[in-house]
């Protein structure tokens, strides 16, 4: 693995495996909140139980993040997995007026948390196309 690869896949790794684990064991009221802000993005997680959804998250957290400091996890898979992640995430970003300015694009005040998803998609997407 080079050193360039190395860097694109540990950071944003360490950082999904820090916020899986944070989601571990969440309280119900922050589970049901959490579920209900990504309801906006993704309509069906409102009919989820708020315990199963943080499990999922967690759990999705942790093997995005997993895969990508793996070194025997191949990049483009790694990738792959980091950018339809953090796509899920821009739907919530995108779907909520309260997220984005007028265009539609630039964040807000409140979009500033979520358009930190826009790194991740291009160092997924970035890990998909390099050559080997």
């Amino acid at each position: 693995m080079r050193l360039s690869n190395a860097i694109l896949r540990g950071i944003p790794g360490a950082y999904l495996l820090q916020s899986g684990y944070g989601k571990l064991g969440m309280p119900a009221d922050a589970a049901e909140h959490l579920k209900q802000f990504a309801a906006t993005g993704v309509p069906q997680f409102a009919e989820w139980d708020s315990k199963t959804f943080a499990t999922f998250i967690a759990g999705s957290e942790l093997a995005v993040g997993a895969a990508l400091v793996t070194p025997f996890v191949s990049t483009r898979l790694a990738g792959a997995g980091l950018l339809a992640f953090s796509a899920g995430l821009l739907t919530m970003y995108f779907r909520n007026p309260e997220m984005t300015q007028e265009d539609g694009i630039r964040p807000t005040e409140q979009g500033i948390q979520l358009s930190k998803d826009f790194f991740l998609a291009a160092i997924g997407a970035g890990l998909m196309v390099q050559k080997k």
